[in-house]
């Protein structure tokens, strides 16, 4: 036997929950890791979703600190322990939320149907160690940065689709792999405005990923996350559409929307003769023939019975 052979493409790499495993992961922790771009992932060869190649495990476990390190850089936490992370009350962490300074990495909705938003405590860690945002922590807010506050300033989930753009576009293969996911953030009123060939749109929806939930479609939870995933300010709209335009052009001109082409008839068997044609009388030559019969019908019957002096005895002398 030969010692030449050649492994299976499988035995190349592992599927998701294989790489969770082998790297010290929760499964929510790896997905994380994999959005963020901390794990890069390969296509399956044979059409059964992305898988992570053997060399990146290795490539991973060989970091300093594994496993350690890496878990610690995809811990997300929420409100309560984010604010202990930075050693502020819960509420002061809200505002600084709210006003766009500290960026959500993910979100979920518990079971009040209620957003929580999740937040890298490496970087909440970072933002508290920067002396430039000490004043931040520790100072009074703003007066008119209160003012925005109590008429709802609330910047989260607008940050986060910025940043969730960014995971998208980092994961995308192609021009309209780019496209669907500058798509994904806008209504679907909005695209259609921008795209108006159907077919062109259909092909772009195939590239258009949903939002992050695993509720079912058509569920309040869903629907929530939809408009969650949604641009709503006018500006972030403008530049949402601008960039997909631009987006679209470079897709037009990689490769077209494949289009829908009528099938060619199947073909005759050998020796089988083409019907001849059906030859239709005009309706014009129709119509003359049957109302020169209806005319000659109706001579004929008014000379039946036309009174005749042989026939007629009305006109005749009565006799007694």
């Amino acid at each position: 036997m030969s010692g030449n052979t050649v492994a299976p493409p499988h035995a190349l790499s592992c599927t998701y929950s294989r790489a969770a495993r082998e790297l010290g992961l929760k499964r929510s922790q790896f997905d994380l890791a994999v959005h963020l771009g901390r794990i890069r992932t390969v296509p399956d060869d044979g059409g059964g979703g992305r898988r992570v190649a053997r060399a990146e495990i290795d490539r991973l476990r060989a970091a300093p600190g594994f496993p350690d390190a890496l878990t610690r850089s995809v811990e997300a936490v929420g409100t309560t322990e984010a604010a202990a992370v930075m050693r502020v009350p819960p509420s002061r962490f809200t505002r600084l939320a709210r006003r766009g300074l500290l960026v959500p990495v993910t979100f979920y909705l518990n079971r009040y149907r209620a957003v929580v938003w999740l937040y890298l405590a490496d970087e909440l860690r970072q933002f508290a160690a920067d002396e430039d945002n000490a004043a931040l922590l520790t100072g009074r807010t703003p007066e008119g940065t209160r003012d925005q506050l109590a008429a709802g300033l609330d910047l989260r989930a607008r940050n986060w689709r910025g940043r969730h753009l960014g995971c998208l576009l980092r994961q995308a293969e192609g021009p309209w792999q780019r496209a669907g996911a500058l798509a994904a953030l806008l209504d679907l009123a909005q695209v259609a405005d921008i795209v108006r060939d159907p077919c062109e749109r259909s092909h772009l929806n195939r590239f258009r990923p949903g939002p992050p939930t695993h509720s079912a479609p058509g569920s309040p939870a869903a629907r929530l996350a939809e408009r969650i995933m949604t641009a709503a300010d006018p500006d972030e709209i403008a530049w949402l559409r601008s960039d997909l335009t631009h987006a679209l052009e470079l897709a037009r001109a990689h490769r077209p929307a494949p289009r829908p082409t009528a099938k060619p008839a199947p073909p005759r068997p050998s020796g089988e003769r083409e019907p001849a044609p059906r030859t239709e009388r005009p309706r014009t030559a129709i119509l003359v023939r049957l109302l020169r019969g209806s005319v000659r019908d109706a001579g004929a019957y008014s000379f039946r019975n036309r009174p005749s002096c042989t026939t007629d005895t009305s006109s005749r002398p009565w006799r007694s």
